[in-house]
């Protein structure tokens, strides 16, 4: 079949006469429209549709924004029926001559689908001002509707102001020439795409909007946009706004983020009048997220199977449930101490945390927080950070916990993505929000001046809610227990593999985090423990447990030094310890500096726990040395899931040298499986527990976590084996049933010779005498992969670029060993790390540098 323009196949293209009922147009009156649709493709291979996707374009667009998902349709041989429109005035319909208005658009669409005789299950498909249109005429015939799709659009601007971009469109002295005189309206949107356009796509878009005459619909929409409340088109904007509220049909939504026009404050918007949608944003894609993104997939994929993959793993964790709070509640006239901080020295009883935690609670009540609300929390771990976590959880409200060693950029787009209703933030972090526009309502942690709380947006200071809340909580205020399967905090990823994501936990999947701790450590109430690691700092109450956040830069967790960890062990008396590898390497360089009363406490303490990243055994010994009575252990797991496994020391040593990481067995709980891997390193879709099988590792436990956030297709491929969350590492189980890490599964090498996973290689490349850390990376299209290793060296190379001929030799003797033969050694001063942890190494973005370099081109810094 012949395109008639490119991805339009010309059996698709379709004119049809339609008769109209609009009160614009005279009695008679009919219109010629265009459409794009695939009956006449399914007729002809014989196919009946389960179901039709009306497709509507906004400004200035027009069918053609479509064509993925016919032609996917088409090469999938699904049974769906796809007629994309070209609105009256645009793309290659009638020039009416008149001013159609919102309500007249949505009448119509109307009058189109009922020419076309389209019957009852039908999907709503928008963009952009097409998303209000399509439901304009979905609120009007829910009976006929059965699914709605939205991606970039807004359906009601009250309380925003106009975008910058459609405000000048509209403004007397440009609007006409913008809109219609000029194509400088249509090349504007054009631009907005993320990538660039294609020349030959870009030059489609404009096809029918080659002359002025041919644009004036593109200037009366946006003189149609109802803005103001006295706007002709505002009555049906706000009717049609509220009506949304009544759908009750499955909804997805997917989002270009980087939208300047329909920014993430629409997205919100809407998920609070379809707070059944899923949602998915496209980091990095723009107004044109269908241009910019694949969304063909996900939409057919959400319309054929729907099936809720991770209820079989949320039904897990319906047993014994105690709140989180349930501990504090249980020591409301407890005088030992609860909490500590170091700096300021201060600490609270459980009786003083418990009547804080409920004055916070009433004072955020007070305010508008209610179950449900996001509240974002831009506070360094330590009291405020704690009390104001389980005032949260008290009032059923969702914590949102995206900590400052994300970066500012990683960590601005994790807030926009959560979209919290509230911020509470210390000053650092409130110039941040006002500079880079963050949403929520600011509240301060502190007194800021009248100037400052003006220049930040401050509308509350947790002073003020503490003062008032604690008047009502002295009136004994009623809090009602939080729904064990309702959200309860939104935790985001380190970002060590792509854009950081929020990992959505229940109140009942949070208590078996707690409880899984509990039963694998014998974490019981009384215990101290040192929350070194950012993670575990909310749940010391939660366990009964004394806790206390060393003096250092949770952010960066190079920052914890020898004397400061044994400082905040002494504030304590610390029998548990959590730290993460990078921290506790810098505690042994540090260690030195400890006196003989810090180094007693140190030897006091009876568990030590390092999580985030794996350890060496080198490592684990030394800091053995430092805690020599304690039983040292490393579990396994992720923002995910935490934790999967659990190893100690003695463990390692028994389990002696392999292919990868020996983290041990599954936690209290827990149960792993693996999904094998083919040639090429793909993983399959069935568990299984054969020894020496590599594979993606799975995971099943009560905590799990529900879902990732505004990630619908993410949380897709990692539930698609329902019950079981896909981690993305790959690994083996052994005879003794422990688990082996060997790497990631987006960094498995595809070589002529089958797929090899980095861990058993890297290792061998640190043996090698005056080797640092390494990564093993792949150069060359999937089945054909060389194996390169990039490496630091001890002293650290000056420059990057290839190593010496006799570092190399002795590198690929040593991976050799392990069955891998090297194509190129590299070395570099520093290997790129996470920001969180500090040392999950970037072997992404090593691939890419090693790839450049060796292609002979000037040698960078990754």
């Amino acid at each position: 079949m012949t395109e008639i323009f490119p991805g339009v196949k010309e059996i698709y293209s379709k004119h049809l006469s339609v008769p109209s009922t609009s009160a614009v147009d005279n009695p008679g009156t009919t219109h010629n429209w265009h459409v794009l649709d695939n009956q006449e493709e399914l007729a002809q291979r014989g196919i009946t549709p389960v179901g039709t996707l009306v497709c509507v374009h906004g400004n200035p667009t027009w069918s053609y924004l479509w064509r993925s998902l016919l032609n996917h349709v088409s090469e999938n041989q699904l049974a769906w029926r796809v007629v994309a429109v070209d609105q009256l005035d645009m793309g290659f319909s009638d020039r009416t001559g008149t001013f159609r208005r919102l309500a007249d658009r949505v009448n119509d669409l109307g009058d189109l689908i009922d020419a076309l005789d389209l019957g009852d299950n039908i999907t709503t498909v928008g963009h952009d001002w097409g998303g209000i249109i399509s439901l304009g005429w979905a609120v009007a015939h829910q009976e006929r509707l059965e699914n709605v799709v939205l991606t970039n659009t807004a359906i009601h601007p009250a309380g925003f102001e106009l975008p910058s971009a459609l405000k000048l469109a509209s403004h007397p002295a440009v609007h006409g020439w913008g809109t219609k005189t000029t194509r400088a309206f249509l090349q504007v949107t054009h631009s907005l795409a993320q990538p660039a356009l294609a020349p030959q796509v870009r030059t489609a878009f404009m096809a029918p909007y080659t002359s002025a005459e041919k644009r004036d619909g593109v200037a009366n929409f946006v003189a149609d946009i109802p803005f103001a409340p006295e706007h002709p088109s505002r009555p049906a904007l706000d009717e049609i706004s509220e009506a949304v509220r009544s759908l009750e049909v499955p909804a997805l939504m997917l989002w270009g983020p980087k939208d300047p026009v329909f920014s993430d404050r629409y997205l919100r918007d809407l998920i609070g009048r379809l707070p059944q949608a899923q949602v998915h944003r496209f980091e990095g894609a723009s107004h044109l997220v269908g241009e910019d993104r694949d969304i063909a997939t996900p939409i057919f994929s959400w319309l054929n199977d729907r099936s809720d993959a991770h209820a079989a793993s949320r039904a897990q964790g319906e047993g014994g449930y105690r709140p989180m709070l349930a501990e504090l509640d249980s020591r409301q006239d407890d005088q030992s101490t609860a909490v500590v901080d170091i700096h300021p020295p201060r600490s609270l009883s459980w009786a003083e945390l418990g009547g804080r935690v409920n004055a916070l609670a009433a004072g955020l009540q007070q305010i508008g927080v209610k179950s449900g609300d996001r509240v974002n929390l831009l506070v360094p771990p330590g009291i405020e950070l704690t009390s104001l976590i389980y005032a949260c959880l008290r009032l059923g409200a969702v914590i949102v916990v995206a900590d400052a060693g994300l970066g500012t950029k990683g960590l601005g787009r994790a807030i926009k993505g959560a979209g919290p209703s509230f911020l509470i933030g210390i000053d650092r972090a409130l110039t941040g929000a006002r500079l880079l526009g963050w949403p929520g309502t600011k509240i301060a942690v502190g007194n800021p001046s009248a100037a400052k709380r003006k220049a930040l947006g401050v509308a509350h200071t947790l002073d003020e809610l503490m003062e008032a809340g604690s008047k009502a909580s002295a009136q004994a205020p009623d809090f009602v227990a939080a729904d064990p399967d309702a959200d309860a905090a939104v935790l985001f990823t380190s970002g060590s593999t792509g854009p950081a994501k929020g990992v959505v936990y229940t109140h009942r999947q949070l208590a078996a985090m707690r409880d899984t701790l509990r039963e694998t450590y014998n974490l019981k109430a009384g215990s101290a423990l040192v929350a070194g690691f950012a993670p575990f700092a909310l749940l010391g109450p939660a366990l009964g447990a004394t806790s206390v956040t060393p003096d250092m830069d949770v952010t960066a967790p190079r920052t914890l030094t020898a004397s400061a960890l044994a400082d905040a062990a002494v504030a304590v008396n610390a029998t548990t310890v959590f730290a993460s590898p990078a921290a506790l390497a810098n505690v042994l360089d540090t260690k030195a500096e400890l006196n003989t009363a810090q180094r007693k406490t140190l030897s006091g303490v009876e568990l030590m726990l390092s999580a985030g990243a794996p350890i060496p055994e080198s490592l684990l010994a030394k800091v053995q040395e430092l805690v020599p009575n304690a039983k040292v252990h490393t579990p396994y797991g992720m923002t995910e899931a935490l934790p999967v496994t659990d190893i100690d020391l003695p463990g390692i040593q028994t389990a002696g040298e392999g292919n990868g990481v020996c983290v041990g067995t599954a936690v209290a709980g827990a149960t792993v499986a693996i999904a094998p891997i083919d040639e090429l390193g793909v993983a399959g879709d069935q568990p299984e527990y054969v020894p020496g099988v590599t594979g993606e590792i799975l995971v099943r436990a009560p905590h799990v976590k529900d879902r990732y956030d505004r990630l619908w297709i993410t949380e897709q491929a990692s539930s698609s084996i329902a019950g079981w969350h896909r981690t993305g590492d790959v690994g083996h189980l052994d005879d003794a049933g422990r688990l082996w890490v060997e790497g990631r599964l987006g960094h498995v090498l595809s070589t002529a010779n089958g797929a090899i996973t980095p861990v058993a290689a890297e290792h061998a490349v640190q043996s090698v005498p005056g080797a640092g850390r390494a990564a093993l990376v792949g150069v060359g299209p999937a089945g054909t992969q060389a194996a390169v290793v990039v490496m630091e060296t001890v002293p650290a190379a000056r420059k990057p670029g290839p190593a010496s001929s006799e570092l190399a030799s002795k590198v690929r003797a040593a991976v050799a060993a392990t069955g891998t033969d090297v194509a190129a050694v590299l070395v570099l001063p520093v290997l790129p790390t996470d920001i969180r942890h500090n040392s999950k190494i970037d072997r992404a973005a090593l691939a890419q540098w090693a790839s450049a370099t060796l292609a002979g081109g000037r040698i960078r810094t990754p």
